[in-house]
């Protein structure tokens, strides 16, 4: 009976605490009661391990305790209320109201309603993709495929809640066949370079070159070599500045993985995703963004905050 007691207040008391940390209550945790009540669940179960009939139930009731304790479950809760900004029940109004800022902390928000919007943007890059895809497809023979759907996600404000600015991510597509060989990659590179200045991105930096400043080390780690003529990875960037658009282009060249190691992380990848193995892949990034929809009700927003 002992048995059964021990392992029902384990399981109450367990559930309690999945409550408690479904709802972001993560003051309850470190309550006296929480611990009272974690004192209470630890006794009946150590109480019915001492009895012969008991002992299998209060060794569940003990798991179950030790498992899912007062410590563990209150960390998790702050992590998570961390991470949400979920502190409804002990914010004041004037935290609640912030928490719903348009904008982003510390940044002017006018700057949002005129650079480029979001739709700009993905149409930009729409165009400049599909050029850059025939071009390299008309003078290198590459064929291509769509490796990720593009997507959006809101972006925090610096207040615990979500903006009404959103981070784009493109389609990300990527060449079937590898890109092998230096003198046939810096080729392909610059002949990306030259589409996408026709709409007004940037000349392109190379992060993967010891030229752009990055310590030479970590430039090995990173991309699999010291210099691009032994790299595994190629990664080049540019930006429609002063609009919020980054363009990657990126190359994967498994015919310089010396190790294995890069093959083995490719393949687990395109497990995943479907991905080619290796090739170039073609990306457009963008942050903290306005969608022309939400434009008049974002501005409208600002008048509630000085």
């Amino acid at each position: 009976m002992l048995g059964w007691i021990a392992l029902c207040a384990a399981i109450a008391f367990a559930v309690l605490m999945v409550i408690l940390l479904a709802i972001g209550a993560a003051d309850a945790f470190f309550g006296a009661t929480m611990l009272v009540l974690q004192l209470v669940v630890l006794g009946l179960a150590i109480a019915a391990l001492a009895t012969k009939a008991g002992r299998v139930l209060g060794a569940v009731a003990l798991t179950i305790a030790l498992v899912l304790n007062v410590g563990t479950m209150g960390a998790l809760s702050a992590i998570r209320v961390a991470a949400t900004g979920s502190y409804d029940g002990h914010k004041t109004d004037k935290q609640k109201l912030w928490e719903a800022y348009p904008g982003i902390k510390d940044q002017d928000p006018n700057q949002y309603l005129h650079q480029q919007s979001l739709e700009q943007l993905q149409l930009l890059a729409d165009e400049t993709m599909a050029d850059v895809r025939a071009r390299l497809t008309a003078e290198y023979g590459l064929q291509w495929v769509k490796s990720a759907d593009a997507q959006e996600r809101p972006e925090r404000n610096g207040y615990g809640g979500e903006s009404m600015l959103v981070r784009f991510t493109s389609d990300t597509w990527a060449t079937t066949t590898p890109v092998t060989g230096y003198a046939h990659k810096l080729e392909v590179m610059q002949t990306v370079e030259s589409v996408i200045a026709q709409h007004g991105w940037r000349g392109m930096v190379a992060f993967n070159d010891p030229g752009s400043g990055v310590d030479p080390a970590m430039i090995s780690r990173m991309y699999g070599g010291a210099t691009p003529e032994s790299q595994v990875d190629w990664e080049w960037f540019s930006d429609d500045q002063p609009d919020p658009g980054w363009f990657y282009a990126d190359i994967t060249d498994l015919a310089n993985d010396t190790t294995g190691e890069y093959r083995t992380s490719r393949e687990q990848t395109a497990q995943r995703t479907g991905e080619p193995l290796e090739g170039l892949r073609l990306t457009v990034v963008g942050r903290y963004l306005l969608s022309e929809q939400k434009a008049d009700d974002f501005a409208k927003a600002l008048t509630r905050y000085p």
